[in-house]
Formats: structure tokens, sequence, C-alpha cells
């Protein structure tokens, strides 16, 4: 039996293209993903079954407010997203959320800003904190979760002492662009939720077809070996925090249009666990190296589906929790199911 050679040498491999092809390909999830049918099979049934025992609920009086709830957790979930592929976490975006909302809140109010002015605002408050917890997990090599708890608390203090134990009153309608209104909408769709989709759509590109996306996803999987090829791990980690930082900037923006013209201390509170449910619910690794923004806004949907379903049907808001919780479970439980047959293999 003979061999065809190449005359002069062995024959010739794949070529370069075709071997980063590959390479990319293991790296890479699909474009859609089992995960993402089975949560839009989820989303599709809820859906379903709450227009069969609520009429109400599928009429564009519920569904476009129902969005509106969405999009904060869906944009803060784009930049958690980034950060649990790195395989960090970050639990102090309710205080960037309270930060951002209550110092653009009181600028509208005492200067009557514009609203390009009053979202750039909110964005460059949220970037410099998320920046400040990415300088610290990065170069204070401490784990995401110490610090970012920490910083929560410093943040939290920080937007009591701008409250000063007060309410701002009085906001302007500035934001009611992004609002519930009918000056929220076009067309149907409001504002806010197209911006996430947007969002959601300009992150799946980067993390797939962006060499900087793509090293994300090696960093999760392995920093020192990240590292060793020649990635920057630490400045990479810095803007993923930055990034998640300026998206919950944004998220205030939202907050505070959907409100009434008074802010509290309560803005933000607890959103940190919708965000962090959604990614997880997403299909995103809790150990890293693994994620999928659409997951994220799927899984944004889902969680806010369950918390109207229950508030509709008149339940209890207590089983709203129990039922998020049980997905969480199902969903961290499938991914170390999968992470352990992986390592098996």
């Amino acid at each position: 039996m003979s061999v065809d050679t190449a005359p002069g040498g062995p024959a010739p491999g794949p070529a370069p293209a075709k071997l980063a092809q590959l390479s990319m390909r293991r790296i890479l999830p699909p474009v859609v993903t089992g995960q993402e049918i089975v949560l839009l099979a989820v989303i599709v049934v809820l859906w379903v079954l709450l227009g069969v025992f609520t009429p109400a609920f599928l009429t564009p009086g519920s569904i476009g407010p129902l969005l509106v709830q969405v999009a904060p957790i869906a944009l803060v979930g784009v930049g958690m997203t980034f950060v649990i592929i790195t395989a960090g976490i970050d639990v102090s975006v309710a205080a960037m959320i309270m930060v951002s909302a209550v110092v653009t809140a009181r600028m509208m109010v005492s200067l009557d800003i514009p609203a390009p002015l009053a979202v750039l605002v909110a964005i460059a408050i949220g970037l410099a904190l998320g920046a400040l917890n990415g300088l610290l997990i990065a170069y204070g090599r401490v784990h995401p979760i110490i610090i970012t708890f920490g910083t929560a608390n410093v943040f939290q203090w920080l937007g009591l002492r701008v409250f000063d134990s007060s309410t701002v009153n009085g906001i302007p309608g500035t934001l009611d662009f992004l609002g519930r209104g009918s000056g929220g909408s076009t067309l149907g769709v409001p504002h806010s939720f197209a911006i996430a989709v947007v969002a959601v759509a300009a992150a799946w590109w980067f993390l797939r077809y962006a060499k900087a996306g793509r090293s994300l996803y090696a960093i999760g999987g392995n920093a020192n070996a990240a590292r060793l090829a020649g990635i920057k791990v630490q400045p990479r980690l810095v803007w993923v925090y930055a990034i998640t930082g300026a998206l919950a900037g944004l998220a205030a923006c939202i907050m505070i249009a959907t409100g009434t013209s008074s802010l509290d201390q309560s803005v933000g509170s607890g959103k940190e666990l919708q965000v962090i449910a959604a990614v997880v619910i997403g299909g995103t690794s809790i150990l890293g190296g693994r994620g999928s923004v659409v997951g994220t806004l799927l899984g944004a949907i889902l969680v806010q589906t369950v918390v109207s379903g229950v508030t509709q049907l008149g339940w209890p808001t207590q089983l709203g929790f129990l039922f998020v919780g049980i997905f969480i479970v199902i969903a961290v439980g499938t991914d170390l199911i999968r992470e352990r047959a992986r390592r098996r293999a």
C-alpha cells in the first residue's frame, strides 16, 4: 500500500485558517444551544398557561410592562454574563444601580439636565464603580465575591448618604422615553426592551467573533493557561467589570423612568439576585468558561414571567422566589452534571 506525499516532504496539513476555524468551534457554544431551546419552550408554555388562567396576561397592556421590567435585568445580565464567563461574579450591581439612580435623579431635580446628559451621568457613575471592582479583583488577586460583597456595602452606604434619609421628589419626566407610558414605546415595543435586545445582539457578536470576546472564555476556562497564551488577563477583567457597572448605570435610568416622580432607598434592591438567576438559568456556567447572552435574555424573560405570573394569579409573592429558586437549582445541577461528564470524556 502506498501513500501519496507531496514532492519534497510529507502531505501538507490543514491550512492555518482551517485550524483556527476548528479551534473556534471547540471553544464557542453552538449558535443556538439546547438549553436555549428548552428555555424558549418553557416560556411559551408558561405564557400559554398564564393566558388561559388570566386572559389579561396576553394583552399589550400586560406584555409591554413585562418587557419593560425585563430590560434592566437583561442589560445588567449582559455584563454579568461576561463576568461569570471569566469565572467571576458581581454581587454589587444592585448597589451600583442605587448610587447611579440617586445621583442622576438629584441632578435631574436640581439642575434640570437633559435626557442625554442624565443617561451619560448614570453610565459614567456605574462605569467608575465597576472599574473599581475590576481593579481590586484583577490586581488584588482576591476572589470576586469577597471584593464585590465588600464594595456592595460601600456603594450602598454612599447611596444612602446621597439620599440623606429622604426620598428624591419632583423628578421630571426627562427619561419618559424609557418608561412604561405611551412615549416609552414605538409600535408597541418598549424602547428599554429594544435597547436591551440591541445590547444582547452586540454582546453575542462580540463573544463569538471578536478576539477579545473569545478570550473571556479562555480566561474562565483556565486563567493561568490564558496568561501563558499571551492573553492580558488583568486588563480584560477590569473592563469586564467596568462594562457591567456601565450597564447597571443604564439600568438605573430605566428604573427612574419606570417609577413615579419620587425615588426612595429601595431602588435596585434585590436586582443582583434576579440578574444572577437570569444568567445561570440562561445556561452560563457558574464555574466559568461557558455562557451565552441569548440564554441570559431568555432567562431574564423567564424570571420576570414567573414573578409577574404569580402576582397576576393572586398567589403569595413568596411563591415567585420559590419557583425561581427551583429553576436555579435545576440549571446549576445540570451544569455540574455536564461538567463531570466532560471531565470523564
